[in-house]
């Protein structure tokens, strides 16, 4: 689907927003600043966008509340907003090009990911949600037959949605979808280096008959994520991205309003490969992907292999040789697996956690280093360190690159307890042929999900809740799970 394309030459004519999106209003922000975005690519300036400030995070949240205070679109019959919904679907699909070049220039992810993963995400989004809005049901309590209770489901009002550079039509597709089918108003802030596609889609939602008001965006960095936090009209918050950042937002909603903050946050998922495992050499390319694919910035990367010692340096030489066949090359050719770093700061960040593996003493066996420099693009080469023991700081801090750390174990016991000995939860993986011991491992594992013989193939799923346990966050995204979000529930209680 992308081979025949010319991405490079699509990219110098490709017309990118340039203003917020704010009910259906256009323009700059209130202080005139702006911003550079820098692809990773090349390091070039693709775009220069809106610096947002707390100002036009109050007008935002001021046409959100009165959109979904007139009723405009939570009052409109459940079929009529759902065939509005999937109509974006459909335009979102029909803007994939143009919308995944958007996303492979911003961040860096390889375009044909960005094409048939990322865009997709948004697509079945819209599309299921917008199929739910018309199946969710009220309840009657079994009361007393003196009383009749009913159980209602509202929704809560206006919703910001913060949203990771990583993934960012793919995790818009998760955010924005079940608050919008839930009948509430949304202010989103996508990451200030990949907004292009969100604004992108914001257009598209007024054209597929979204009310204006409904579906706004501001563009800019923490000061905008901030205001949102801290903000006492916004009733939710929806957050994904780092820890450290997350506990921010918990911050801002005690020291303001209280709003809920559901946050999806950092990673160091274990990836379990047992002995008999039922295609080793398999299981090792696919461990590869887990934490190479989109160049380790995945909070659920497997960036934890965790083998049984009689097969480790099998599967290290069968994932050795995958590392070394995807070498790290312009996201906008079509064959490209591996893209850049999406940041020069995660560049830095990524390097130095390189430089701590080699200083705690454990084994480089492949990559390590910065490539293809005088492109002015971030690239790092796929790196596995082997001879890890947990409590070194890569086995137990968030690299977010493409970074793995290879430890060994003897026993089923000991390989649940390397599992568990993170801050994280957030997803798993296991890999043997004994469906007994699959199911006895996957329970003892305190993480979201888990994966059996594969890994992250729920990811693409709109069906399955995803979200962590521990540090990496609560609430789930995707699935109906997802509306609980984004709607009271309120009891009725009549005498009879």
């Amino acid at each position: 689907m992308t081979a025949a394309v010319d991405w490079s030459a699509r990219a110098g004519t490709l017309q990118v927003p340039q203003t917020i999106l704010i009910g259906g209003w256009r323009g700059a922000a209130q202080s005139g600043k702006t911003y550079d975005v820098v692809s990773p690519r090349n390091g070039r300036i693709i775009a220069t966008l809106p610096e947002c400030g707390r100002g036009d995070v109050d007008r935002a949240v001021t046409e959100a509340r009165r959109s979904f205070d007139s009723g405009v679109w939570t009052d409109m019959a459940p079929k009529e907003r759902k065939k509005r919904m999937r109509r974006l679907a459909e335009l979102i699909d029909a803007h994939r090009d143009e919308l995944a070049l958007m996303d492979s220039m911003c961040m860096g992810v390889p375009i044909s990911i960005a094409m048939n993963y990322c865009v997709q995400w948004a697509v079945n989004g819209f599309e299921w949600y917008g199929e739910a809005i018309d199946k969710i049901y009220d309840e009657v309590a079994p009361t007393d037959k003196s009383v009749m209770a009913t159980i209602t489901r509202e929704p809560v009002g206006v919703v910001a949605a913060v949203l990771p550079w990583n993934w960012p039509v793919g995790l818009l597709g998760w955010k924005v979808p079940p608050a919008l089918a839930a009948g509430n108003s949304v202010v989103l802030k996508p990451d200030e280096q990949s907004s292009l596609s969100a604004l992108r889609i914001a257009e598209l939602a007024l054209e597929a008959g979204i009310p204006e008001g409904v579906f706004n965006v501001v563009t800019g960095g923490p000061p905008v994520g901030e205001a949102i936090g801290r903000h006492l009209d916004i009733d939710v918050v929806g957050f994904t991205g780092s820890t450290e950042v997350g506990k921010l937002f918990l911050k801002y909603s005690a020291e303001s309003n209280m709003k809920p903050v559901w946050t999806e946050c950092g990673g160091k998922s274990p990836n379990i490969v047992f002995a008999d495992a039922p295609d080793l050499d398999e299981t090792a390319r696919e461990s590869a992907m887990a934490i190479f694919i989109n160049t380790g910035q995945v909070c659920a990367a497997g960036s934890r292999l965790i083998v049984e010692e009689s097969v480790r340096e099998r599967v290290i030489d069968t994932l050795g040789q995958v590392g070394k066949s995807m070498t790290p090359a312009d996201p906008l050719l079509a064959d490209t697996l591996l893209g850049p770093i999406a940041k020069a700061a995660q560049l830095e960040r990524v390097l130095s956690y390189i430089a701590i593996g080699r200083s705690e003493g454990a084994r480089l066996r492949l990559g390590g280093e910065r490539i293809n420099q005088k492109s002015g693009g971030f690239f790092v080469e796929p790196t596995v360190f082997d001879a890890v023991d947990n409590t070194m700081r890569i086995a137990q801090e968030e690299i977010f690159g493409p970074v793995l750390s290879v430890i060994s174990f003897r026993t089923t016991e000991e390989a649940i307890a390397l599992a568990n000995d993170t801050s994280y939860g957030l997803a798993s993986a296991i890999w043997t042929r004994d469906l007994s011991k699959a199911h006895r491992v996957a329970r003892a594992i305190r993480a979201g999900s888990v994966s059996v013989n594969c890994y992250g193939s729920d990811a693409h799923d709109v069906t399955v809740p995803f979200g962590g346990y521990k540090q990496s966050g609560f609430g789930r995204d995707k699935s109906l799970h997802a509306l609980d979000k984004y709607l009271q529930l309120k009891t009725t209680w009549i005498k009879l």
